[in-house]
């Protein structure tokens, strides 16, 4: 009997630890990011930050198919930052080209 509500609790602990939520949130502000990448011309602007981004994109929606959702997570915020720094750019570049 002692064994088997040992068992039992171990086996819980260890099935609680074992599942990973899924990044849905991480993946939809990674894609929003880079689509106001591209709107923002990033890809001519900030080429290689947009490159970064999409690289990255793209390897969490791989992860994210796999199910691998530590790493999903992972690319997906490189690829929101990268997007962001991109857009960033790109518009500071339009700003001080109107200048």
């Amino acid at each position: 009997m002692k064994n088997i509500v040992l068992f039992s609790t171990l086996f819980i602990f260890t099935a609680c630890g074992l599942t990973t939520a899924r990044p849905k949130l991480e993946m939809t502000y990674a894609q929003t990011a880079f689509i106001a990448a591209k709107d923002a011309g990033a890809q001519t602007l900030a080429p290689n930050l947009y490159r970064k981004s999409e690289y990255y994109y793209l390897k969490a929606k791989s992860s994210y198919r796999r199910k691998f959702f530590n790493q999903a997570k992972k690319y997906a915020e490189l690829s929101q930052k990268f997007a962001e720094q991109a857009e960033f750019k790109a518009y500071k570049k339009k700003a001080l080209d109107s200048l």
